[in-house]
């Protein structure tokens, strides 16, 4: 769990707290590689009542165990990513491979998720470019270690900063918290990478 100070500004991609606005907490679950819930969100709902956590939030599931989580941290933007690359997939692969039961033969966790945190306020145009770029960052990492795929079919991103504050415009990889973050995120989902690879003995590896 994550709990902030106080509320601040996300745009997110997860089942539970997904758009934009503000949220006050993050909650990274573990499930089952078979897990076939009916529904997540009210899943995830029973999860954060048990948990003690009030407000709007963000929630995230993965069959990856999340005491395995990597963070890391650029300049003050920060990172935690759960990588399970059990099911790897790329992002316009051929209409054939559209149906999940496609991933049959696969084993292992197959979702990569990001929290990130960016201690400046981001326009709202800068926070989903900031997806973006995370998003680019993360198929750098998986790309430069010969991962088949740009990510998984289950990925959940989000972008978090302060409600406040002087305006960032930008969110751009070449952009000052753009930068900062990718190379944040390309950080941790190599880490998480290289793990997932020794845990689940999977042939890719950092070439060097």
């Amino acid at each position: 769990m994550w709990r902030p100070g106080g509320p601040v500004l996300a745009a997110a991609s997860t089942v539970v707290g997904g758009g934009l606005g503000p949220r006050h907490w993050a909650l990274h679950a573990t499930v089952d590689t078979d897990y076939d819930h009916p529904s997540p969100a009210h899943h995830l709902g029973e999860l954060v009542a048990a948990s003690g956590l009030h407000g709007d939030g963000i929630g995230f599931l993965t069959a990856v165990d999340v005491r395995r989580a990597c963070w890391a941290e650029a300049d003050g933007a920060e990172v935690l990513a759960t990588v399970g690359l059990g099911w790897p997939t790329w992002a316009a692969a051929p209409p054939e491979l559209d149906a999940p039961s496609d991933a049959a033969g696969s084993s292992g966790a197959g979702t990569v998720n990001l929290l990130v945190w960016v201690p400046a306020r981001l326009a709202d145009g800068a926070l989903v470019n900031a997806i973006a770029t995370a998003t680019e960052a993360k198929a750098q990492a998986l790309a430069e270690l010969h991962v088949p795929g740009t990510g998984t079919a289950s990925d959940a991103i989000a972008v978090c900063c302060p409600l406040d504050g002087a305006v960032e415009p930008y969110g751009g990889p070449r952009s000052t918290w753009g930068a900062r973050l990718a190379r944040a995120v390309h950080a941790a989902v190599t880490a998480g990478a290289r793990a997932e690879a020794v845990t689940e003995e999977r042939a890719w590896r950092d070439p060097a």
